[in-house]
């Protein structure tokens, strides 16, 4: 009840991209699922409830057998308030006090926090150690919260506010803000869209972006210069790739998920081994990128 009462409500930083729908996330020692091409299929068909960077609130934590779900910005289903179940019979028929849009989409989203067979004793800073692949608890603002999720390359370039060739389009955002001008155009059949960054007499920079990457990077100095990038600077792929494989190994020291007086894996008859809590912590920078959408 204590873990219930601090959680609910609490503000986070996202980590991870959430889809819309009934399927949230899952996350068990350190690992989130779907994840990689899995992950980017269901946000391209329900779309986000919530990206890398947005803060949210979870508003409902519920424990089961072998899982903790924490559900954020309302959750996936619509629920409706006690009021709302009241309904006053006349001659005319039954209303209600207070009707509700059963329309409505919900808009929220999941996670589930698996374990082996049971859920521990936990406190909560170890349950955000457990979280910290899809929650930020420490950071102050959305800048802070998503550059954790970035490779350093990138963190460094949206640092200092510059575009590399293989950004997606929430990176640039991030570094140069939204474009004043965008151009959509065709070459070939290939269309692409121009994102046009500043105005003479100043620098001006021409990012163009093909689906969800930056493939060309052109500037022009007041002083006439014109400088072009294509080479691929930065690949994303590659680090979806890590994410995918998740942690291999955990530090010799991490918590037992273990109950108080039980015997190690070693001294118990036809058990399985119990499982220890992942490293990841707002210490220590994660070895993946979240794509998002």
């Amino acid at each position: 009840m204590d873990l219930i009462r601090l959680f609910t409500s609490e503000l986070v930083y996202i980590r991870s991209s959430f889809p819309m729908g009934k399927k949230g996330l899952t996350l068990k020692n350190g690992v989130v699922t779907p994840n990689g091409q899995e992950l980017q299929q269901d946000l391209a068909i329900w779309g986000p409830a919530v990206k890398a960077g947005d803060q949210a609130r979870i508003s409902a934590v519920t424990i089961k057998d072998d899982h903790i779900r924490f559900e954020i910005n309302g959750g996936p289903v619509k629920k409706q308030k006690w009021y709302q179940h009241i309904q006053i019979a006349g001659a005319g028929g039954a209303a209600q006090v207070a009707p509700s849009d059963a329309n409505a989409n919900p808009r929220g989203s999941y996670v589930d926090l698996l374990f082996d067979h049971y859920v521990p004793e936990l406190d909560a800073q170890q349950i955000k150690k457990l979280l910290w692949p899809v929650f930020d608890f420490e950071s102050k603002t959305a800048l802070e919260a998503y550059l954790e999720t970035v490779p350093p390359k990138v963190q460094e370039a949206i640092k200092n506010h510059q575009v590399l060739v293989g950004m997606n389009r929430e990176m640039v955002t991030y570094s140069k803000g939204r474009p004043p001008r965008k151009v959509r155009e065709k070459d070939g059949d290939t269309e692409y869209e121009e994102w046009i960054y500043g105005e003479p007499p100043q620098d001006v920079e021409f990012v163009r972006m093909v689906g969800d990457e930056v493939v060309r990077v052109e500037t022009m100095k007041v002083d006439g210069t014109k400088m072009v990038r294509v080479e691929k600077e930065i690949d994303l792929s590659v680090h979806a790739s890590v994410a995918k494989a998740g942690p291999q190994e955990h530090p010799a020291n991490a918590p037992t998920l273990r109950r108080p007086g039980e015997e190690p894996p070693d001294q118990q008859h036809g058990t399985t081994p119990t499982s220890t809590l992942p490293p990841p912590g707002p210490d220590v920078t994660p070895p993946h990128w979240a794509g998002t959408v």
